[in-house]
Formats: structure tokens, C-alpha cells, sequence
């Protein structure tokens, strides 16, 4: 059986509102955001900035909901700072005739991270 990695829901413009170096790793992100994009709790993410043009793959820590936090922690950190903007992207491997009826979740924000459109 043939399977094909595709997108399935992404965050699009978000704002880092959080550094932290000293954390394990991962990025931390509000919870409500999450759930809009169909992101599970340590679920693998692509996070592409934006501003500074760098990439990399981390996994997801549900934060507050309603907070707005996009926090880049560990070694993710040193590539990204507060006021940044950033995609956040998750995948799923599926068949060829499951990709057909695919609809990836994209959802934009504002400056505050909060939701102001959700297409699905």
C-alpha cells in the first residue's frame, strides 16, 4: 500500500510570543489554536518563520486556551524571537483515495493569536 504525506491542518500567521531556551523543546501553543487546526497535544509540527526564513520540525504542548502563547522552546529558540511571525504546520500519512476527500484545516490569526478564520 502506497502512502503519501500531506498537509492537514495548519496555523498561518501566527506571532511568537515566547523564547525560551533553557525548555526540553518543542513549541508550546494555545490550546484553543490547537483544536481549530486539528493539532493534537504532542503531535509532530513543520514551523516555518516567517520573518527570518528558517524551518524546523518539533512537536506540539497544548498551552492556555484562549492565551494567544506561541512559545518556541529548547534549541528551537535560538532561531526564532518574540514578535516573529509563523506557520505551523501538521501532516498525515494517507492513502492516495484518502487524500482525494482531503480539506486541510487552515486557520489565519490576527496580531494577538487570536482565530479569525478557520477553513476546513
Amino acid at each position: 500500500m502506497t502512502l503519501i504525506k500531506v498537509l492537514k491542518g495548519k496555523i498561518h500567521g501566527a506571532t511568537v510570543t515566547d523564547a525560551n531556551v533553557e525548555y526540553e523543546g518543542s513549541i508550546t501553543l494555545d490550546s484553543v489554536l490547537m483544536e481549530a487546526a486539528g493539532i493534537a497535544g504532542y503531535e509532530a509540527v513543520c514551523v516555518w518563520n516567517m520573518t527570518q526564513g528558517t524551518r524546523l520540525e518539533t512537536y506540539a504542548i497544548p498551552g492556555p486556551p484562549g492565551s494567544g502563547t506561541v512559545c518556541l522552546n529548547g534549541a528551537a529558540a535560538i532561531h526564532h524571537r518574540k514578535g516573529d511571525r509563523v506557520i505551523i504546520a501538521a501532516f498525515a500519512y494517507m492513502t492516495p483515495e484518502e487524500h482525494r476527500s482531503l480539506r486541510p484545516t487552515i486557520t489565519f490569526v490576527d496580531a494577538d493569536n487570536r482565530l479569525v478564520e478557520r477553513k476546513a
